[in-house]
């Protein structure tokens, strides 16, 4: 049996919005890549979700992740008939634009629900004003756990001079300029005037609120997997 390696790959996480700074997790490599320094890994298709317009009054974060599968019905791109099932994002990275106004906790909590869509991952476009003041905070938190004599000095130091060193020469990576998609979605802000919802058990069946007015409603549960919030300039 092949002896397998461990590597490091640096990402961002939930984990970072808790302790700041980017964290990083393991996954095994196969003897060859211990033998050749190369590892060949199949990166997955990419479907680009692309905002654009302006956003309503009223609207919310949970009104943009469900606008995703609504305009992807919309295409075709995504069926809520499970017999046959189409789904476009499944086993894909989908790729967030036109939002690069949000904050960084925003981007994960959208990010986050990328899940929803089955998608193998999720980038979001942001920026770099964004990305600044979210490092900003973090190294006064860092500092303040340093202070108070949370965790080990050392580390943390090491991870607010990490920040520092980007917030000295900040730079983002960007998709290409002739990337290609499997699929591409563009939704129109202008168009989405009303709350954006799911019907119930399948946040694939994706409604707008005029759309199920007049529903007789048997029971009521309310909760969130996410934190909701109004966006910059909503309420």
């Amino acid at each position: 049996m092949a002896a397998f390696h461990c590597v490091a790959v640096t990402v961002f996480s939930s984990v970072a919005r808790r302790f700041g700074g980017i964290h990083g997790f393991a996954f095994r490599a196969s003897a060859g890549w211990s033998r050749t320094g190369v590892m060949p890994l199949d990166m997955p298709e990419s479907v680009l979700v692309r905002f654009k317009g302006k956003r309503q009054p009223g609207v919310t974060l949970r009104d943009l992740v469900h606008a995703i599968p609504l305009y992807a019905i919309k295409q075709g791109l995504l069926t809520v008939d499970k017999s046959n099932k189409k789904n476009a994002f499944s086993g894909r990275v989908l790729e967030i634009e036109g939002l690069e106004d949000l904050t960084v906790e925003q981007a994960f909590e959208l990010s986050d629900a990328s899940a929803e869509r089955s998608a193998a991952g999720c980038t979001i476009t942001l920026s770099e004003e964004s990305v600044t003041e979210y490092l900003k905070s973090n190294i006064t938190l860092l500092k303040w756990m340093m202070a108070n004599g949370y965790g080990d000095e050392r580390t943390i130091s090491r991870r607010i001079e990490g920040m520092e060193a980007w917030l000295a020469n900040p730079s983002l990576m960007r998709a290409d300029q002739d990337a290609e998609y499997t699929e591409v979605i563009e939704i129109d802000l202008a168009e989405i005037k009303e709350p954006v919802l799911c019907a119930p058990n399948d946040p694939d069946d994706a409604r707008l609120l005029s759309d199920v007015a007049g529903e007789k409603i048997d029971e009521v549960f309310i909760g969130s997997c996410m934190a909701t919030r109004p966006l910059p300039g909503g309420w």
